[in-house]
């Protein structure tokens, strides 16, 4: 990394880091499994979050054929889409973070288990595209966190080594995805309690607690590391 001399970068999940979306995530499950009589629970959906729909619905409905699978999955997504529309917001300290890590001249992108479609609610309403240099979403990817294929799609996205990048995430699979894919790990505490997100290389609270300097910092601890 030569003292961290070129490009680095930094890799946002979506759901939970970027945007504050739990609450409409909750509420279209929630929606869905009192359409479909499905036993919906806090606690699945807590251990749930972040994953795939692909990867949760067997669990909530097993033996679940594929086109019901599809059938459902659009139409808690669809459902997502029109509640989180009653406030499309930037995490709180995203857009200040946002400046700080592009100032410093870090390449972003977002890595989301989520369809485009869900992303497209923010991109223009937030103006991310001032941000971010790539986006993966649930259609380039054929596994799910906690596979690394959609972080290494986006550092691959992005021009940079693995190694080059952080990941942040909110989810115990995304952590393990971005552990995974060789990647520097920061967790935030907004859908996890701390001991839950303990695989992370480090943990705040929120995204007002990080700064470009951490990421300088964290990823140059993580080349010293593999020097030694």
């Amino acid at each position: 990394m030569a003292g961290c001399s070129g490009k680095l970068g930094v890799i946002f999940d979506m759901d939970g880091v970027l945007v504050d979306t739990g609450w409409a995530h909750r509420r279209a499950w929630f929606d869905l499994g009192a359409k479909e009589g499905l036993a919906m629970s806090e606690e699945f959906f807590r251990n749930t979050f972040g994953m795939q729909n692909a990867a949760i619905l067997p669990m909530l409905h097993p033996g679940i054929s594929a086109r019901e699978m599809e059938r459902l999955s659009d139409w808690k997504e669809r459902r997502y889409r029109e509640v989180v529309q009653e406030r499309p917001e930037l995490a709180s300290g995203a857009e200040t973070l946002l400046k700080d890590l592009k100032q410093h001249g870090f390449r972003l992108a977002i890595g989301s288990s989520a369809p485009p479609e869900n992303l497209d609610v923010f991109w223009d309403e937030l103006a991310l595209s001032d941000y971010f240099d790539a986006r993966v979403t649930n259609e380039e990817i054929a596994e799910s966190k906690p596979s690394p294929q959609t972080f290494l799609r986006a550092a691959e996205k992005l021009g940079l080594a693995p190694s080059r990048c952080a990941v942040i995430e909110d989810a115990i699979p995304g952590v393990q995805a971005g552990r995974a894919a060789g990647m520097t790990v920061v967790a935030v505490t907004t859908t996890r309690k701390r001991n839950d997100l303990a695989g992370a290389d480090y943990i705040v609270d929120g995204l007002t607690e990080l700064s470009a300097a951490d990421f300088l910092a964290l990823l140059r601890k993580a080349e010293a590391a593999t020097d030694v």
